[in-house]
């Protein structure tokens, strides 16, 4: 089955139109096949998040339900791939996923149920938001709650194991940084054009001089606050 993956993706590469800076990569890609499902003949949707750990703007999730043989020799967990490539793949899933979705969950209602719970919620969103109907949702990490009447499965690392996953870390990731940016032309003081409310040095100090915006997770102050964490 494996092999039968990886024979699709080195094809797909003539189909992409990869550049010669894709193609250096593809040696990654001989050693990193991702799962292409959890169980076989199930429609899986893969479900992550992002923005978890940062001090201001929205937690975002996406689900994705990729078409059965899908591969792509730059997809992997988001956080393992660069910027360019992220946006490339962007276009590539939602043309061709079977169902995407993507959900937010403000600050002000990070603050009133806590992150861990606002994250659960951005992924029951995203998944109750597709035109196709799962039989399992597939979770990037270790636990997980919703009111979704969807069979899961938690998988920690999963962004890095299974395709689906791996691709709804693409989307969550990419929608929500360009979010921050948007945010960054109203609130140029805090640097979230490059931290994208991630608590960067530059990030805490701005908070210092300039105090919390509008955005800014008040239940996250005394990660903001505390010069020992400098």
């Amino acid at each position: 089955m494996y092999r039968d993956t990886l024979i699709t993706g080195l094809t797909n590469l003539v189909r992409w139109e990869c550049t010669h800076d894709t193609l250096r990569r593809i040696f990654l890609y001989l050693y990193t096949v991702l799962k292409p499902f959890y169980r076989e003949g199930a429609v899986e949707a893969g479900c992550d998040e992002a923005g978890r750990g940062c001090l201001a703007g929205p937690v975002f999730a996406a689900a994705v339900v990729l078409p059965e043989g899908f591969s792509h020799p730059l997809l992997n967990d988001s956080k393992q791939m660069t910027t360019r490539d992220r946006y490339t793949l962007r276009k590539i899933i939602e043309r061709e996923a079977v169902a995407w979705a993507v959900e937010s969950v403000s600050a002000e209602r990070i603050d009133k149920i806590n992150i861990l719970n606002a994250s659960f919620e951005a992924m029951s969103g995203a998944a109750a938001r597709l035109t196709v109907h799962p039989e399992m949702l597939l979770i990037d990490g270790n636990r997980f709650r919703t009111t979704l009447d969807i069979p899961y499965e938690c998988i920690i690392g999963g962004d890095g194991l299974y395709a689906s996953i791996a691709a709804a870390s693409v989307l969550a990731k990419t929608h929500r940084d360009e979010y921050m940016e948007r945010l960054a032309e109203e609130f140029p003081e805090y640097g979230w054009l490059k931290n994208k409310g991630y608590p960067t040095r530059q990030h805490r100090e701005a908070v210092m001089r300039h105090g919390l915006s509008p955005h800014h997770r008040k239940s996250f102050r005394s990660g903001i606050g505390q010069q020992t964490l400098f």
